[in-house]
């Protein structure tokens, strides 16, 4: 028996717009991390996406985030993020539309990236949600700052969570994020993440 579609789910698809692979996987538990412009150097980039062209996205996904986010936690760029009121800004925008557009389970705020943990609901593509973060909070941040051009949010990195046990695993690397990167002693102490916060179930359908 073929599945039938339904009329507003988003098709489940790989698509890249550079060196990293994204997975449309409807309503799916998603680990999401994305970033500053400036929190990667040029060369590092270059180099990835000349080996993106020699590899399966797919095969080698897991390999390309643990680099990826490596790299990120060596605090490059002007690390705008960890100014409060930029910071304040990315969490409220987050929070606005959970239980609306998606349902956010576990995100925290680095100085140049952030992870977040969400279920897009039907009929919200997670690339369509993702964009709207990074549009809204990058022309909130320069007029709360009176910066003059926009900070960019430029690429993605998405991956599909399997199962309860990857579940948790992906809450609580997002949640020590802070922590293993040095920044604070303890995951509550970083003010700009779900574990500064009073949560409730993070049980999830997988």
């Amino acid at each position: 028996m073929v599945e039938k579609k339904h009329p507003l789910r988003p098709q489940l698809e790989w698509h890249s717009r550079g060196y990293l692979p994204h997975w449309e996987a409807g309503e799916h538990p998603q680990s999401i991390t994305f970033r500053l412009a400036d929190s990667l150097p040029s060369e590092l980039l270059s180099r990835w996406a000349r080996d993106l062209k020699e590899s399966d996205p797919e095969l080698d996904s897991t390999e390309q985030r643990r680099r990826y986010e490596e790299a990120l936690d060596k605090g490059h760029g002007e690390a705008l993020l960890a100014q409060p009121d930029a910071g304040s800004i990315v969490q409220a925008a987050l929070l606005h539309f959970d239980g609306v557009r998606y349902r956010l389970h576990a995100w925290s705020i680095m100085p140049n990236h952030v992870h977040v943990l969400a279920t897009p609901l039907v009929p919200h593509a997670l690339s369509a949600i993702i964009h709207s973060w990074k549009s809204f909070t990058a022309l909130q941040i320069n007029r709360a700052l009176g910066r003059q051009g926009m900070p960019r949010f430029p690429e993605y990195f998405d991956r599909r969570i399997r199962d309860e046990g990857h579940f948790q695993r992906a809450l609580y690397y997002i949640e020590t994020n802070a922590v293993s990167a040095g920044l604070c002693a303890r995951a509550e102490d970083w003010p700009h993440s779900s574990a500064a916060r009073i949560r409730g179930s993070n049980e999830v359908e997988l």
